[in-house]
C-alpha cells in the first residue's frame, strides 16, 4: 500500500490590523484567490485527500475552505489547536493518528516547511521551497503501510507548486 501526505502552507494572511489576535489572521485578497487556486491544482493532479487535519487558525480554516471548494467530493475535515504554530515533531505525530491513504495538513511556518523538509527523500528542484512561501503545497508518497511508519527521509516526492505558479 502507498499513503500520500500534502503538506499545505496557508495562504497569504491580511496584516492591515496591527492590533489583530495571530489566531483570528483571516487571509488578504490575495490568500483568498489563492486557496482554490491550490485545490485546483490538487484534483487536477489526481491528489484528492480523505482527511485533512488543520490548524484552528482562521487564516488555515479560510485556506482549508478555499482548497476544498474545488474538490468534488470534500474530504473529512478535523481542526486542532495542536497544528497553531506546531513544530515539525508535533505536525508529524498528527500525521500517525490518520487513517485512510490520503491525508492532508494545513499549518504554519516553520513547522510545516520544516517537516516537508524532513520528510523528502530529495526535496523538490524548486526555487522557493527552502522557505515554503505562503500556500505552498507539498505531496509526497510513501511506500509504507501505515501512517504511523512514516519517518524522515522517507517521501518521494509527487509535486510542489506555491501560489504564484498557478
Amino acid at each position: 500500500m502507498s499513503l500520500t501526505l500534502i503538506l499545505i502552507r496557508h495562504a497569504k494572511s491580511d496584516w492591515e490590523d496591527p492590533l489583530q489576535v495571530d489566531h483570528d489572521r483571516p487571509l488578504n485578497d490575495r490568500g483568498r484567490r489563492a486557496a482554490p487556486k491550490i485545490g485546483g491544482w490538487l484534483r487536477a493532479e489526481g491528489f484528492v485527500p480523505q482527511t485533512v487535519i488543520c490548524s484552528t487558525a482562521r487564516r488555515t480554516q479560510e485556506t482549508c475552505s478555499g482548497i476544498k471548494s474545488r474538490f468534488n467530493d470534500p474530504p473529512e475535515i478535523r481542526f486542532t489547536q495542536t497544528l497553531y504554530h506546531a513544530d515539525a515533531s508535533t505536525i508529524l505525530a498528527q500525521t500517525h493518528t490518520a487513517e485512510g491513504t490520503a491525508l492532508a495538513i494545513i499549518g504554519h511556518n516553520p513547522g510545516i516547511g520544516s517537516l516537508a523538509w524532513s520528510l523528502c527523500d530529495r526535496p523538490p528542484a524548486h526555487p522557493k521551497f527552502e522557505s515554503y512561501p505562503t500556500g505552498a503545497c507539498l505531496v509526497l508518497g510513501f511506500d509504507v503501510q501505515s501512517w504511523d511508519q512514516v519517518t524522515a527521509g522517507q517521501g518521494r516526492v509527487l509535486g510542489f507548486v506555491t501560489p504564484r505558479d498557478l
